[in-house]
């Protein structure tokens, strides 16, 4: 069916948020496809695409479809630009195979809460990793097939009303299905001439001859925009350029400037001709062109020497990315490369991202730091070290610093002891420490990077002051790279340590300077950091009666604080670690509240990460499935705090099955969950790890409540620990672990009338629960499992819920129960039976 490429496409974008991507040969037809599909869809469209020639410019793709300059060099930050511009409209890119790395990138984390339609030519030369991301975030992969005998026949006829049928069979005999080819070769035969033998590439035979019809001036104004790979103004293309508007192969655009109706045919009209005239006319556009393009016509040229220069005079101009690919560009032409300028090259890479690109153009230059090296080689080696290292090959970052000597300048011989150090600290994390003392000694007022590499170090081993030092080379004072990567291991290992508090107060400090300088990727990292710490803390609610003071941690602003910003963040573009840290925070307090059927939805999407993989077990287990709890997420690598929270998830599933649990106690875990786990283990010692649970996790106080509830043979301690987990979970909203403690109270026979006075047909608290749960999509028996009540119970509240709001259906109850104003709630009516 002919418009079953154009249907699917189309249908697929109605729905939402996708990426959909038109593929085919040249000439299909994709253009005109991805054209048709824009101008039905509705809305706002921002239509850009990649260009030939300026390829590998950051951004440029989008920077053309929303008209604004945009960061390239942080892809996370790119793809929320974009979206901030684009959303409920259509992002249509064009010549996907012309875009640059940093806007194929982009495109699936776009995917995720915007309309993207492109246009792939095949084949293409996108890298692998980008063009099997671009297909596993494709909503639809639609192939652009040939033309139907009927429909060729038909788009032949239009072009040449006068064929005869049997030259219009052999025109789309020859077409093969390919409407470019159909246009040119019924042009042809309208014009008298033959049809080519069969032989011959017809796409390019049908092109050829078109093109021959034109004017010299046009067709050498043709091939310029061959060649250019972008938009010209018609004074950069001669007096041609007028033959072409005539001739219908050129448009133009808002600014106007001229391109091509198929590039295809442009780059066909540069193939023409012959290798001396490319060379002149490559020549010719270096001298009308932009230094960074003009380097790039000189190499196609053959003048290196020329292209080299021009190079480095664009990266003069430029910054970040852009000035990265220019000073990478002119290190890979065939011409003598000053060291310095590959020094500057993957300085420049490593500052954009590019650790792999920065080894490699130092790998090139061949200086060995051995013997009497000059200064420049030791430069060279011990950057390569850097690149290498920060590229995860810590094993080739030793070796490629090695033969640096002591008697090297200061900051090489620091630069490689911290490539040592780091290296060292992967690969042998004790003899790391043995080294640490040795560079200590020898750098005793170290330079920031081996400061920061100490330190890494004294943390991983956790020697005394190792938080202090690390917070001192997280300043943000200093190189960015350094205190970034430092601030990072510092909020990971106070969270690891269950500093929780700590671990938030150091996240929002990164995150503030991360901010003032636009890094949108750490930013985001830390300030997700920041609020899974804070959700994992939970509320810190006083003990020693109703007068008492609780001072919250810095950064909290109550639960539904944190899990506004946090939720609010799995909407943007992220990086994994900061999708990771939001969804798990988001979804353990959904989880805890009650809302386990929206915890769930959002935890099927979410990215692979530690904190995610406890969160699904420990949802499980609140949600009554611990066979689920004991299993999932059990691949995933977790240490500290969290290795100790997998570990107690584990031995509640296994109680709740009945199970006999006898897996070793993870080590490095802190005193909290290591108490927590020999009380598991010895079957008592329950009450004292809930005291040490109190300052840093709430939610896991109340778990060991409720474990002495369950495990002590003595039913006064049992119930006066159900009790108090009680309380403190009602005052501090989780839901389920009241429940727990309410069902466990009954099964120590404990029956209480908490029912309160009524109000004049207001709800009661329980209804609202309940009510609560229902509206979030949750049946009854799991409804009764939260709240710890009979399914008969919850039955109870949801008829009379009905009553009071006068609806027909329990789902009709809950909309009206959260659309009533407050006189038709009365909160303070705890009833437990609700009758």
């Amino acid at each position: 069916m002919a418009d079953e490429p154009y249907l699917a496409a189309s249908s697929t974008l109605r729905h939402g948020p996708a990426l959909v991507v038109l593929t085919g040969p040249p000439g299909c037809g994709r253009s005109t496809l991805l054209h048709r599909i824009a101008a039905a869809a509705g809305g706002p469209v921002h239509a850009g695409g990649g260009l030939a020639m300026l390829a590998t410019v950051p951004a440029l793709a989008l920077s053309r479809a929303v008209r604004a300059r945009l960061p390239g060099d942080d892809v996370h930050l790119l793809a929320e630009a974009v979206r901030s511009r684009v959303r409920g409209g259509l992002l249509v890119l064009d010549d996907l195979q012309h875009c640059d790395p940093a806007t194929v990138a982009a495109l699936p984390h776009l995917a995720r809460t915007c309309r993207v339609l492109v246009a792939l030519r095949t084949p293409h030369r996108l890298p692998d990793d980008l063009h099997d991301a671009l297909r596993a975030a494709a909503t639809a992969w639609v192939p652009v097939a040939p033309l139907s005998a009927e429909e060729a026949a038909a788009l032949a006829r239009r072009t040449a009303a006068r064929l005869d049928e049997a030259t219009l069979d052999a025109v789309t005999a020859r077409a093969g299905g390919n409407p470019l080819a159909i246009i040119a070769l019924a042009r042809q035969a309208a014009a008298g001439r033959g049809p080519a033998a069969h032989d011959i590439d017809q796409i390019a035979y049908a092109i050829a001859t078109a093109l021959a019809d034109l004017p010299r001036p046009a067709r050498t104004a043709l091939a310029a925009l061959g060649l250019l790979g972008r938009p010209a103004p018609a004074g950069l293309l001669g007096p041609g350029a007028s033959d072409l508007q005539a001739a219908g192969l050129v448009d133009t655009e808002p600014g106007g400037a001229l391109f091509p109706v198929s590039a295809y045919v442009a780059e066909t009209a540069a193939g023409l001709l012959d290798a001396g005239a490319r060379a002149e006319m490559h020549q010719r556009l270096a001298q009308l062109t932009p230094p960074a393009e003009a380097a790039r016509h000189l190499a196609a040229a053959g003048d290196n020497a020329g292209a080299y220069r021009q190079a480095l005079l664009a990266a003069d101009q430029a910054g970040g990315g852009e000035r990265a690919a220019l000073l990478l560009f002119a290190c890979g032409l065939d011409t003598p490369v000053d060291l310095r300028v590959r020094l500057a090259a993957a300085d420049a890479a490593l500052i954009a991202g590019r650790a792999g690109d920065a080894a490699a153009v130092l790998a090139a230059a061949g200086a060995r730091p051995t013997g009497a090296a000059a200064p420049l080689a030791l430069e060279v080696a011990v950057l390569h070290g850097e690149a290498l290292l920060q590229a995860g090959q810590p094993e080739q970052a030793r070796a490629a610093v090695r033969g640096v000597p002591d008697t090297a300048a200061v900051a090489v011989v620091a630069a490689r002891d911290r490539v040592l150090l780091l290296a060292a600290l992967d690969t042998a994390p004790m003899s790391a420490l043995d080294l640490a003392e040795k560079v200590a000694a020898r750098h005793p007022a170290p330079l920031p990077g081996v400061a920061a590499a100490l330190a890494a170090v004294r943390a991983a081993h956790r020697t005394p002051g190792w938080d202090t030092a690390l917070e001192e080379a997280a300043d943000p004072g200093g190189d960015p790279l350094i205190t970034r990567w430092s601030a990072w291991l510092l909020v990971e290992h106070l969270a690891a340590d269950g500093r929780l508090v700590d671990s938030a107060a150091a996240a929002l400090r990164a995150a503030d300077a991360a901010a003032t300088v636009f890094a949108y990727g750490w930013h985001t990292r830390f300030i997700a950091a920041a609020d899974w710490a804070l959700a994992l803390h939970g509320p810190a609610l006083p003990e020693t009666g109703p007068d008492a003071a609780a001072v919250p941690p810095a950064g909290w602003d109550g639960v539904e604080g944190v899990l506004r910003r946090a939720a609010n963040l799995t909407d943007l573009a992220l990086p994994d670690d900061a999708r990771g840290y939001a969804t798990a925070a988001t979804a353990l307090i959904e989880a805890d509240t009650g809302l386990l059927a929206a915890a769930r939805a959002r935890l099927a999407g979410a990215p692979a990460h530690p904190a995610v993989a406890w969160v699904v077990r420990e949802a499980a287990w609140l949600d009554g499935q611990p066979d689920r709890a004991d299993a999932t997420g059990a691949d995933q690598e977790s240490a500290g705090l969290l290795s100790g929270l997998q570990a107690i998830t584990a031995r509640w599933a296994a109680h709740d099955l009945g199970v006999r649990e006898n897996a070793p106690i993870p080590t490095g875990l802190p005193g909290p969950a290591r108490r927590t786990l020999t009380a598991w283990a010895v079957g008592q010692g329950f009450p004292a790890a809930a005291d040490s649970w109190q300052p840093i996790v709430l939610r896991e106080q109340i778990r060991c409540l409720l474990a002495a509830g369950l495990t002590d043979t003595d039913r006064d301690r049992a119930v006066a620990a159900l009790l108090r987990a009680e309380d403190l979970a009602d005052r501090a909203g989780l839901t389920v672990l009241a429940g727990r403690a309410r069902r466990g109270l009954r099964q120590h026979r404990v029956h209480r009338d908490t029912r309160s006075r009524r109000s004049h047909g207001g709800l009661t608290q329980r209804e609202q629960d309940v009510l609560a749960l229902v509206a979030a999509g949750e049946p009854t028996r799991r409804i009764a499992g939260q709240l710890g009540i009979s399914t008969e119970t919850v039955d109870t509240h949801i008829r009379a819920s009905m009553r009071k709001l006068g609806a027909r259906t329990r789902t009709e109850a809950a909309a009206l129960a959260f659309a009533a104003p407050p006189s038709r709630l009365d909160p303070s009516d705890n009833s437990e039976d609700g009758r």
